[in-house]
């Protein structure tokens, strides 16, 4: 009986349609595939059942994302603190107590000046854009590509006129939208406001007990898994904590080094907003290669309204930054820890930018780098158990 069920089996997977199609594990790739395909849809009928935990997630995200954030910065301080005898909690204590003399510090010295420096440049901006489209325009005409130019009838004073004409009613249509929806939307912006209020007011919460209890939680995970999975997820859990304490640990230092760097080459060659400019590179170098070119855009446009020879030592300034940080800074800090490769990066950050936006293109690098981890371990388990298999057979057909 059991020779002809597997009579059976053999002859249905050598019939010629099953051969065709690539043999059984193409078969049944397709059927998992399949069963794959049934389940999403069934989920996309039932999506109202997970409507609450959308909501859970969109609340806790934000304060999570920051307490992490926070988690991986003071944890090596606490360490320290404990190495010097001091009680965990005591040293939680007290890195609050610093922590709120640091922004109580810059709340009081540094915050007022950078108020000040961006009210003017908001209310200056706009003209240093408007010199600088008719400065582009003034190069152009004066250029001789616009002998060849007139020949096509294109007129760049006409070109810059309209579009100074365009920006300004776009601007005075997009207030009187806001004008007008600012009535309808009170309540949705004061509920919103409100969320992100106590959002962040949950951090110093969520930050204490990750600090307080963050090392039971990796034995707590790997207790719950099966004996002969504990070793492996071990060893994800490991390398997963080290891809993002040393991403976030060294991308903090990096921009901050970044901002000095910046703050101080803007001084020197009399730069105006050289504090606000500054800061904003430091804000903007989380984000690698995509950052940098939004914090130099400001800096361009007013260092060539200023006068040319402003935006020869501009260039140097950022050339000398770029080169200390990309050849010394960034090899030391971060080294190379995430081994991720710059057109990877730039990809990640784009896609994840267009499906999530802003908290996307922040968290992208991470979070490619957490699944990167996965993948890597799940393919050398996979590895291992096909090289057994294939070690088995090699044994059974030369037995």
């Amino acid at each position: 009986m059991e020779k002809d069920r597997s009579d059976e089996r053999s002859n249905f997977f050598s019939t010629k349609f099953i051969r065709f199609i690539g043999g059984k594990n193409l078969f049944f790739t397709l059927i998992v595939l399949l069963l794959l395909a049934c389940v999403i849809f069934m989920f996309q009928k039932v999506s109202f059942i997970f409507t609450p935990l959308k909501v859970l997630f969109e609340v806790v995200i934000l304060p999570g994302v920051l307490a992490i954030i926070g988690y991986y910065l003071l944890r090596p301080i606490l360490g320290l603190f404990e190495r010097w005898r001091i009680p965990r909690v005591w040293g939680i204590f007290l890195l609050y107590i610093i922590l709120i003399g640091i922004i109580t510090l810059l709340v009081v010295l540094v915050y007022p000046f950078l108020r000040d420096q961006f009210t003017n440049l908001a209310q200056e901006f706009p003209g240093y854009f408007m010199a600088f489209t008719q400065n582009i325009a003034e190069f152009l005409n004066n250029a001789r590509l616009n002998e060849y130019l007139d020949k096509v009838n294109l007129n760049y004073d006409s070109m810059v006129e309209n579009f100074t004409t365009d920006m300004v009613d776009t601007v005075k249509d997009t207030a009187a939208n806001l004008a007008q929806g600012v009535a309808s939307g009170i309540t949705g912006f004061v509920s919103a406001l409100t969320g992100i209020v106590l959002s962040l007011v949950t951090v110093p919460f969520i930050l204490f007990y990750l600090l307080k209890d963050g090392k039971k939680l990796p034995s707590f995970i790997i207790k719950i898994c099966p004996p002969r999975m504990r070793k492996e997820v071990t060893e994800i859990l490991q390398d997963m904590d080290k891809q993002i304490s040393s991403y976030i640990q060294g991308q903090i230092l990096v921009s901050m080094c970044i901002g000095a760097m910046v703050t101080i080459g803007f001084l020197i060659i009399g730069m105006k907003y050289a504090l606000l400019l500054g800061f904003l590179a430091m804000i903007t170098s989380v984000v690698p290669y995509l950052g940098p070119v939004i914090a130099i855009t400001p800096a361009v446009i007013i260092a060539l309204v200023t006068s040319p020879f402003m935006l020869i030592k501009l260039a140097i300034v950022w050339t000398v930054v770029q080169l200390i940080e990309g050849k010394f800074i960034s090899p030391q800090i971060m080294g190379k820890s995430l081994s991720i490769h710059p057109i990877t990066i730039i990809f990640v950050l784009l896609t994840a930018g267009s499906l999530f936006g802003v908290p996307g293109v922040i968290l992208g690098i991470p979070g490619y780098a957490i699944l990167k981890v996965l993948v890597t371990h799940l393919f050398k388990l996979y590895k291992q158990r096909y090289n057994r298999y294939t070690d088995d057979m090699h044994q059974k057909y030369d037995v």
